[in-house]
């Protein structure tokens, strides 16, 4: 089964980590993503821009484009780790060693993945 976990946190506070803070940080989930990904059960991996960075683009009697997210909430979705897990249990342990931090990661099951294909300044 293939879950999502969804980091959560706020990122005024990722924001005003020191460069060794977040790489420490980093690190950290390098090490936990190197043990599921030699047991063949880690999929994609990002980790998202600020949410300054945000397009959103809404339906309603005409389309808009707006900057931003407008989203009302203390936590805003920084990443998420794909992983190929037996159970829930599993993909429970790895969240628990991901979120050593402040913050919390949401985990659900996915129903549908397409990885697509993408094309890398190296591929050209």
């Amino acid at each position: 089964m293939l879950y999502a976990v969804i980091c959560y946190n706020s990122e005024s506070v990722i924001g005003a980590w020191s460069k060794e803070k977040d790489d420490a940080v980093m690190a950290h989930h390098q090490g936990v993503l190197a043990k599921f990904a030699a047991k063949g059960k880690l999929g994609p991996v990002a980790r998202l821009m600020p949410t300054t960075t945000a397009t959103t683009v809404r339906t309603g009697r005409e389309m808009v484009v707006l900057d931003g997210p407008f989203a009302e909430t203390k936590e805003q979705m920084l990443g998420f780790y794909l992983f190929d897990c037996d159970t829930l249990d599993e993909v429970i342990a790895a969240a628990r060693e991901l979120v050593h931090e402040p913050g919390c990661m949401e985990i659900r099951p996915v129903q549908f993945f397409n990885p697509g294909v993408l094309k890398t300044a190296a591929a050209k």
